[in-house]
């Protein structure tokens, strides 16, 4: 030991200390409870949940915690920490309802989890299509639907229900992806079958073709739904994550077998409303251009006159006119921003439809 360094505290000090900041965390936990209690009065008898909740508050209640953070937590723990704490809050008055893609144990639950904390209404629906029926029919607050894979790129089937919703896109979220071989199989040699969402299959490719060359591959509507098949088929294996392994009981017999190391999923946040600008922020258009030559060098033109940086370019069959196409755009900046209204209103005398998708605070990490 140094000379310069005090004597370490013996253990039953240091408990007898972290007993005392426990005491003092629990009650100004519970002091942030009541002040959040308050600011629910003080906005009179508000009857649904979705009145109380404010994401632009939220994303800059976390980005002070990011600011603060001076170790040794990172801050993707201590955002964790303060995103339960201010779920727990909310829901005093009552909890908001999320709709997923379900059963319980994906990751769009998962997601859900991240973006929310856990003491929301999770809602687990049967398809994409049911999520945004769930949100329209005012039955949840928001939905969470995933759109696009690093590795595998777009979630067709969710992007073109946009081109029919009038909901809005109100927050995104990008989940880490760990995808598992699960199953009773002692060994992979006595796997017949693999279950798995068709994303996480494409996922999952060359782990397959390398270690199951036989075995078959079926998609189906959801990992959740592959563990729930494979669980009582010793010779089947399911491709999920821990949630699914954990829900269903299901070994893990084979851990991360993603082919990107880096495999993450972007999910976005549908709701009824925009949001103000938090000063970090994303927007998604929609557009279809005209059936002229160069209309979508057109329809990008004024993104750049601006100086708007284009984040992400889709296109999918606008269901309109054969060979006609709607192109899914992400830009930085919220919609309020007078470049971006400046952008628009020079792409509207250029588009066929122009469909402001929505505007919402860009993912923290």
């Amino acid at each position: 030991m140094s000379e310069n360094q005090p004597p370490a505290e013996p253990l039953s000090a240091l408990r007898e200390r972290i007993d005392n900041l426990d005491r003092q965390i629990q009650s100004l936990i519970t002091e942030r409870a009541q002040f959040a209690r308050q600011v629910g009065l003080a906005k009179g008898p508000l009857k649904e949940a979705l009145e109380y909740y404010r994401p632009e508050r939220e994303v800059q209640v976390l980005r002070n915690v990011i600011d603060r953070n001076d170790g040794p937590l990172s801050n993707a723990e201590l955002l964790r920490v303060f995103r339960e704490i201010m779920s727990a809050c909310l829901a005093q008055q009552n909890p908001l309802r999320v709709a997923f893609l379900g059963p319980e144990g994906t990751f769009s639950q998962s997601a859900v989890q991240r973006h929310f904390g856990h003491s929301v209404h999770a809602v687990p629906m049967g398809s994409f299509e049911e999520v945004f029926q769930e949100v329209e029919a005012k039955h949840a607050d928001f939905g969470v639907v995933p759109v696009e894979n690093s590795s595998e790129g777009a979630v067709n089937h969710a992007l073109d229900l946009f081109l029919e919703t009038p909901l809005r896109i109100c927050g995104e979220i990008e989940l880490r992806i760990h995808q598992h071989l699960l199953s009773h199989a002692t060994d992979l040699s006595k796997i017949e079958r693999v279950y798995s969402h068709a994303q996480s299959l494409g996922q999952c490719r060359g782990w397959l073709r390398e270690n199951l060359p036989n075995a078959e591959r079926i998609a189906v509507s959801s990992n959740a739904e592959a563990a729930r098949r494979a669980r009582g088929a010793p010779e089947a294996a399911a491709i999920a994550g821990d949630a699914a392994a954990q829900v269903y009981g299901l070994p893990i017999l084979g851990e991360s077998i993603e082919d990107n190391v880096d495999n993450s999923t972007r999910f976005l946040v549908i709701g009824k409303d925009l949001f103000p600008p938090t000063g970090h922020d994303k927007s998604s258009l929609l557009l279809i251009g005209g059936a002229q030559p160069g209309s979508l060098y057109q329809l990008l033109d004024p993104f750049a006159k601006h100086g708007i940086n284009m984040t992400r370019i889709e296109s999918r069959p606008s269901r309109k006119g054969k060979w006609e196409y709607a192109f899914f755009i992400d830009i930085e900046g919220h919609i309020d921003d007078d470049k971006i209204q400046q952008a628009l209103g020079d792409l509207g005398p250029l588009a066929a439809q122009l469909r402001v998708l929505g505007s919402y605070p860009v993912s923290l990490l």
